[in-house]
């Protein structure tokens, strides 16, 4: 069922390549405190290294869209609104069970890509990984930033539907396109025609009052 609308808004009802020393995920102690409080809403953004434009490629893009898939299969949560930028990503997000964990639902997303786009460089362009180097011998390379990025608990309606509207308006702030719509590796046109994009929106269980 898709969305409906009021005053121009939504008004919502094989790894052969891999090694250690590559960095696929956040396994170190986040400086980001993260609240796991059954019914809340989460607005996440994490970014890549050094906010370096690793998400530019549909290759890369791709891994990150069968990621969240296969994230929301093992985690059960439903996704309200998203944007992949070409350096970082916003998710709206609601997990489905009172406990859960959204560090585990990060590793699930973060994990996968860093470790296929690493195993690409290393097979067609290997200098590509120069870009991912730390300089560190403990964690030689790194596709997303250390830290734990920004997470927002959210219950308040108006809340949420001013979370999904600014993840919505990104690409148009950085004057990537003139209409949200416009950007494919978001959720808006998903709310703007009520159907299905590369990532499915859970319009159903949005919250409406």
């Amino acid at each position: 069922m898709g969305p409906a609308k009021a005053n121009g808004w939504v008004v919502l009802p094989s790894l052969k390549c891999y090694s250690e020393s590559m960095e696929i995920g956040e396994t170190h102690r986040k400086k980001c405190r993260r609240y796991n409080l059954p019914g809340n809403a989460h607005e996440l953004t994490f970014s890549c290294f050094r906010g370096r434009p690793f998400l530019t490629k549909d290759r890369t893009r791709r891994f990150l869209v069968e990621a969240i898939l296969e994230a929301k299969r093992k985690h059960s949560f439903d996704l309200w609104a998203h944007v992949v930028m070409p350096e970082h990503v916003h998710m709206l997000l609601c997990p489905r069970e009172e406990s859960y964990s959204i560090a585990a639902i990060l590793r699930a997303i973060k994990q996968p890509v860093a470790r296929r786009a690493m195993i690409y460089l290393r097979e067609h362009n290997p200098s590509g990984l120069s870009w991912m180097a730390t300089g560190r011998s403990s964690v030689a390379y790194r596709f997303w930033q250390a830290g734990g990025g920004y997470d927002r608990n959210m219950t308040c309606v108006e809340t949420i539907v001013k979370a999904a509207r600014y993840i919505h308006e990104n690409p148009v702030r950085r004057g990537l396109v003139v209409d949200p719509c416009e950007w494919a590796y978001s959720s808006a046109q998903d709310w703007e025609t009520g159907t299905s994009g590369l990532l499915p929106i859970d319009f159903d269980t949005f919250p409406t009052t």
